[in-house]
């Protein structure tokens, strides 16, 4: 297994999903739920969010190559896209919570997508399916993407418990330093997209 990009694919999509972060949200969104009923919506949230990323992931080639868009162009709107969830987790101006009401089952909307397969994570995934381009590289997509879905899956079922024991200080700490790492990602990948795009000019 490529141990380098399983751990790219790793913190990227771990900072992007942020565990820690989602777990107020998830607490919020299933405030009225039973314990029972709120494990089988993470379970849920997880499934949709699974689906969702590993069919971009299987067919985003297909879609990249009917449109006519390179790799590169990808990369720098992706690198683009997480600048700006990366702003919204230093800032603290996310709003996954608004208007939850509206939905019949949170762990469809807005739990599993878009709350974590969002723009970000989908357009991640993409990119690093691009770089599988040998059984290693694609083994360790695979373990990077698995063992962020346990992390969340684990946020989710002992939710109630991390936040006793980080506080809500400890929670916001954990998300602003999530969006610093986040902001540095998006910026490695626009200067890669940047490099690509000039390497083909000359």
């Amino acid at each position: 297994m490529d141990t380098q990009l399983f751990i790219s694919v790793l913190v990227t999509l771990f900072v992007i999903m942020d565990p820690p972060g989602t777990v107020p949200l998830f607490l919020s969104l299933t405030a009225d739920m039973t314990s029972k009923l709120r494990n089988r919506s993470a379970l849920q949230a997880l499934a949709v969010a699974a689906g969702v990323i590993t069919a971009f992931a299987v067919f985003g080639q297909n879609i990249l190559s009917y449109m006519h868009i390179s790799l590169a162009a990808l990369q720098g709107a992706g690198g683009l896209l997480l600048i700006l969830i990366a702003l919204q987790l230093l800032t603290g101006t996310n709003n996954g919570t608004e208007n939850a009401n509206r939905y019949k089952n949170v762990a469809f909307v807005p739990l599993g997508t878009p709350l974590m397969a969002g723009p970000g994570a989908i357009v991640a995934v993409m990119v690093f399916a691009q770089q599988a381009d040998s059984p290693a590289r694609v083994a360790a997509v695979i373990a990077g993407v698995l063992l962020t879905f346990i992390s969340l899956y684990l946020a989710m079922r002992f939710a109630s418990l991390i936040q006793k024991i980080l506080g809500e200080d400890g929670v916001e700490l954990v998300t602003r330093i999530a969006g610093l790492l986040l902001s540095a990602i998006a910026v490695q990948m626009i200067a890669d997209s940047v490099q690509d795009f000039v390497g083909t000019w000359s």
